[in-house]
């Protein structure tokens, strides 16, 4: 089932934007901001784990293309923190496609590489076997379990590695501490593509506007690298942008997942393949590399 073209002029008409303050949030506003009339409510307006204020502020608006980006990131902590886990990744998208469904909308719904098993060196396609790790990980395919069931049109798109050039993420660790310590150690073992929040902004935006087919798709950078590749590739590239850090990104450490315990198991293996989204765009997606590199002088201009 193709995504219908929900108002003329290649706009989108009425865009509802959930977990609009968190990295892929920012930057969805600023991708869809020309496209219709975007809202973005912050948690004083409606809070995501109410799913009864959700469902009146849906009611309400009456959108015609829903984004969720609302999600519970913390992984460790959904562990202890089970039902608020399963609340905002499962219940909140489980609502919002029934929601889509009765008014016709479109749900475009994000997701993440943690449903896989994290085993092997292969490439995980949207139809591998799924067998999550963590409560982080069962939770997150529950909601894509919700949305690709219902009757609603719908984009669920699994990426990994999220970062961007504001919030949190392991980025703007690194930048920090490579300014402050001569010596870190970084888990070496677990493999995947980094991926910024801006390109999956910006990859939505995309894909609705070319019209895909409603389903599932991986949303990523092409190539891999260990989050310690990561981590020396941030550094090298910082210091060619004229940053003074105590660190040398050759004398990195590295050390195996084994040694780094946390009370969710990490996939060592989240290498996603990107052919059907590729093929569904005409055109293949760009390196992990050059998205970095965009990135991170994004932050450094700010």
């Amino acid at each position: 089932m193709a995504l219908d073209t929900m108002a003329m002029n290649n706009g989108f008409g009425r865009i509802l934007i959930l977990g609009g303050n968190g990295q892929v949030g920012f930057e969805l506003q600023r991708s869809f901001s020309a496209f219709g009339e975007v809202r973005a409510p912050r948690r004083s307006e409606v809070d995501a784990s109410d799913l009864q204020a959700v469902s009146a502020y849906v009611d309400a608006f009456q959108p015609q293309l829903i984004l969720n980006a609302a999600a519970w990131t913390a992984v460790d902590k959904a562990e202890e923190q089970r039902d608020e886990a399963m609340c905002l990744n499962a219940e909140l998208p489980a609502l919002l496609a029934e929601k889509a469904s009765a008014l016709g909308a479109t749900l475009v719904h994000y997701s993440s590489d943690y449903v896989y098993p994290g085993d092997g060196e292969q490439f995980w396609a949207e139809d591998s076997p799924t067998a999550p790790l963590s409560v982080y990980g069962e939770s997150k395919l529950a909601g894509d379990d919700a949305v690709t069931v219902s009757d609603c049109r719908h984009l669920v798109l699994r990426t990994s590695w999220v970062y961007a050039a504001r919030g949190n993420n392991f980025m703007k660790t690194m930048l920090k501490l490579g300014r402050d310590r001569d010596t870190l150690n970084i888990v070496n073992d677990q493999i995947g593509a980094p991926t910024p929040a801006r390109l999956i902004a910006q990859l939505t935006c995309e894909a609705l506007r070319q019209n895909i087919a409603s389903g599932l798709y991986h949303l990523a950078p092409q190539g891999t690298t260990s989050w310690h590749g990561f981590a020396q590739a941030i550094f090298r590239l910082a210091i060619d942008q004229g940053e003074a850090l105590a660190i040398d990104p050759e004398a990195l450490g590295g050390i195996p997942t084994a040694d780094y315990p946390t009370p969710a198991q990490r996939p060592l293996n989240s290498r996603l393949a990107l052919g059907k989204l590729e093929a569904a765009l005409g055109h293949p997606l760009p390196s992990w590399e050059s998205q970095l590199s965009l990135t991170l002088k994004e932050h450094l201009d700010r």
